[in-house]
This record gives C-alpha cells, sequence and structure tokens, in this order.
C-alpha cells in the first residue's frame, strides 16, 4: 500500500511559528497544506516560501477549519497529520511515524503520538501533561476531527489505532503572556459552551469520542470531563489545581511549572465557571433560556458554503464531486 503523509497546518498570524513547524516535517510529509484565516502578518509568504499549499478559508471553529482541510484541499496522500503552527516535531517522531504506516496492517488507520508542552521555555513533565498521548495521524478517509468547540480530538470511524513512543510532538508557543492570556479568554468562552452542551445534552454526542474510563487516552480525557462537568461550580477549579500540581507532582516544573498550574489549571478553568455564572444569571437561571441562548450562539452545524475558500497563489482547490461527511 501507498504510505504517502500530509500535513494540515491551521494558521492566523503564526510568522512566528511556521518556519519552524514546517522544517519539522521537512522529509516527512509528502504535501503540506495550510489553511490560513486570513493572516495580516508574514504567515501566508512564509509558508508559501517554504513550498506548503496555503488555502485561506474563515475561521468558524478549529473543528470546521481542520475538517476544510481534510475533505475540500484536495488531499492526495494516503495519510493526514494534524499538527499546529506552534508545534514540531523532535526525537525521530517523524521518522517512526513513517516506517509505522509503511509497515502496519489495513485495520490500522490512526496513530497516536507522544505530546509535549513547553511554557516559557520549559518542558512540562510533571502534573500529568507528560508523557500524553494524541492521535495525531490517521488514514486519510477513515476519520476527521469531532465537531466541538473546545477540547476536540480526532476520531477514527473504523479500524484502530496503535501507539508509538517515538520522539515528541512538541507545543511550544513563543509568544508572551499578555497574548497567552487573551487567547485563554477566547479559549474560556469556547470551554464555557462546550461544557453547557455536555450539562445539557446539546452535543451531538453519538459522533464523538466515546467516553471511558479504561479507554484511549482521548476517551479517559473525555470520561473525566464529563465527570468535572458534573462536579460543583467553582469548586472544581480547586480540585484540578490541587490535583495537578500538588498529588500529580507539578510543582516539580520549577517556578514555570507553577506559573502554569495556577494559570492553566485554576484561573482558566475559573474564568469558564464564571462565564457558565455569567449566562445561566443572565437567563435567569431558565434551563429552557439557557439551552435557546447556546444554540443561537454556539450552532452544532457547520455551514460549509458559509465562506468564500481563496486559493494562494493561483493555486487550485480540488474539490471533491460531492462532499464527504462533516463532523457535524
Amino acid at each position: 500500500m501507498s504510505n504517502t503523509i500530509a500535513a494540515i497546518v491551521l494558521t492566523k498570524n503564526e510568522e512566528r511559528h511556521i518556519v519552524r513547524c514546517l522544517e519539522s516535517l521537512k522529509g516527512i510529509c509528502d504535501e503540506i497544506v495550510v489553511v490560513d484565516s486570513f493572516s495580516d502578518d508574514n504567515t501566508v509568504e512564509l509558508a508559501t516560501g517554504f513550498g506548503a499549499r496555503v488555502v485561506q478559508h474563515p475561521w468558524k471553529n478549529y473543528a470546521t477549519q481542520f475538517n476544510f482541510g481534510v475533505y475540500e484541499c484536495g488531499i492526495s496522500a494516503d495519510w493526514i497529520w494534524r499538527i499546529d503552527a506552534d508545534e514540531y516535531l523532535e526525537g525521530g517522531i517523524g521518522e517512526a511515524v513513517k516506517e509505522v504506516v509503511a509497515t502496519c496492517g489495513d485495520d490500522v488507520n490512526g496513530i497516536y503520538v507522544r505530546k509535549r508542552i513547553d511554557f516559557m521555555g520549559r518542558p512540562l513533565l510533571h502534573g500529568g501533561w507528560y508523557p500524553s498521548w494524541h492521535l495525531k495521524v490517521f488514514r486519510c478517509g477513515h476519520g476527521d476531527c469531532e465537531n466541538r468547540w473546545m477540547d476536540e480530538h480526532i476520531r477514527l470511524f473504523d479500524g484502530r489505532a496503535v501507539t508509538l513512543e517515538v520522539g515528541n510532538q512538541v507545543d511550544a508557543n513563543l509568544n508572551d503572556l499578555s497574548w497567552w492570556t487573551d487567547k485563554h479568554n477566547g479559549y474560556a468562552t469556547r470551554e464555557m459552551a462546550d461544557m453547557l452542551m455536555m450539562e445539557y445534552g446539546l452535543d451531538a454526542s453519538a459522533e464523538e469520542i466515546v467516553p471511558k474510563l479504561f479507554g484511549s487516552e482521548a476517551e479517559r480525557k473525555r470520561w473525566l470531563k464529563i465527570k468535572y462537568v458534573k462536579s460543583p461550580l467553582f469548586v472544581r477549579p480547586f480540585i484540578n489545581f490541587a490535583v495537578r500540581y500538588i498529588m500529580k507532582l507539578g510543582f516539580l516544573d520549577g517556578k514555570e511549572g507553577f506559573l502554569w498550574h495556577v494559570l492553566q489549571g485554576f484561573w482558566y478553568r475559573m474564568l469558564v465557571d464564571a462565564k457558565i455564572f455569567e449566562l445561566k444569571k443572565r437567563c435567569g437561571w431558565d434551563d429552557n433560556r439557557i439551552k435557546a441562548e447556546i444554540r443561537e450562539r454556539f450552532p452544532q452545524k457547520s455551514d460549509l458554503g458559509g465562506g468564500k475558500c481563496i486559493p494562494v497563489n493561483n493555486v487550485a482547490l480540488l474539490l471533491p464531486a460531492e462532499r464527504r461527511r462533516y463532523a457535524a
């Protein structure tokens, strides 16, 4: 069987990261498709100069944008690698993935790779953040991104996935804390919507990762998130911080680890709870009004025809004869 790999990279003003990301894919991926949300910096020029195929498309949410790349950007490779612009490959992970796709059986449609987060230049190796395996590589036509406003995972339609314990896919954002907090304020709004959808049964549960305590890492995380959603408002951020920073030894990652756990493990989670409280109070604690507002502000269906798709540098989009199913 063929074993070509295409990378899909989503961008919006990523000139600080994009070259590092694409450099790490050199010799690994046969295609690189950058789906850009109309950057106004040098992201597009840097990506096209590197040889990537860039297509501009309006942003709705991560799942919609990624699935646009999967289904509408004319990918001809056999496998797809999901990698963000502020991530890169290290430690031979690329070569190891190439070996797996070249030798695996027909029943293998996905590969879990090891992810590491670096914060303020320091790898986070404790607190439950490492090692962490994510389904990042999947066989084209056998998976896509589940349709969620936050915490979206790659899901397989069939077959099985294998786990690769070589190297890392490193998430190392180089922007400052002002950017980080602004970004997480936006994340908190999406997380609020996601948690309320789970609470009120508004998410497309039949299409999602199945929550299992003893399943894959994605399934276990989804199970834990459901338990988190059901725990008391404003209490759960304290519990999350205590578990990760103390019980899971997050304090061993120094000052950077302390800041990460305070900001990501407590402040961010408290901000999500505050936004949930705000919306429920605004709706007078009326369940029907809450559900109506969530449906209005965060629709579940992906409107694929709603935005004009602009190929960059006259690169033609190869649209399929008929659109395949989206995460919806």
